[in-house]
């Protein structure tokens, strides 16, 4: 699974898979920052899902309220410490206790991460963490971040020689 991981991730930066005017969504904050110093889970992964832009600074009052919110219980509840379940829309709902478009905002905000795995059960999606794994998920951001960084990269070389050519 892992080399299989790994052949995918080579074959998308090797490729030109975009075009130049089409354009993938995919948005992460990045914040130049040490990793905490804590063995507390909710601290870390609330900081991380803040850092990252996930969670919203708006959204974020204290600990209890972020435990009990919706983007944090999804993300830890629902996929990291069930990182095997394939979720459906419905059964998310009901456990999360939320609505539809609450659901689906955090929902996009994780798959615009490309952190999640989509798949049709039938006649309805179902959700689950890539590769069932938190970390083989995250080597997809770290793929897209370069891949974003190399074509700022390219711009700014495109924009130097532009300019030149003003002078």
């Amino acid at each position: 699974m892992v080399h299989h991981l790994i052949d995918s991730l080579r074959k998308k930066l090797n490729s030109n898979i975009y075009s130049v005017n089409e354009v993938k969504m995919f948005e992460i904050h990045i914040k130049y920052k040490s990793p905490p110093n804590s063995d507390d889970l909710d601290l870390v992964l609330s900081e991380f899902l803040l850092d990252i832009g996930y969670i919203n600074e708006r959204e974020t009052m204290d600990m209890d309220n972020i435990k009990k919110s919706i983007p944090y219980r999804l993300f830890k509840e629902v996929f990291l410490l069930r990182p095997d379940k394939k979720w459906l829309v419905d059964e998310m709902l009901v456990y999360l206790g939320t609505t539809k478009p609450t659901l689906y905002r955090y929902l996009n905000r994780l798959k615009a991460l490309d952190i999640l795995q989509e798949e049709l059960a039938g006649k309805e999606k179902s959700y689950s963490l890539r590769y069932n794994s938190l970390s083989a998920a995250w080597m997809f951001v770290e793929n897209n971040v370069k891949m974003a960084m190399d074509n700022y990269r390219k711009t700014i070389g495109l924009i130097e020689k532009l300019a030149g050519e003003k002078k």
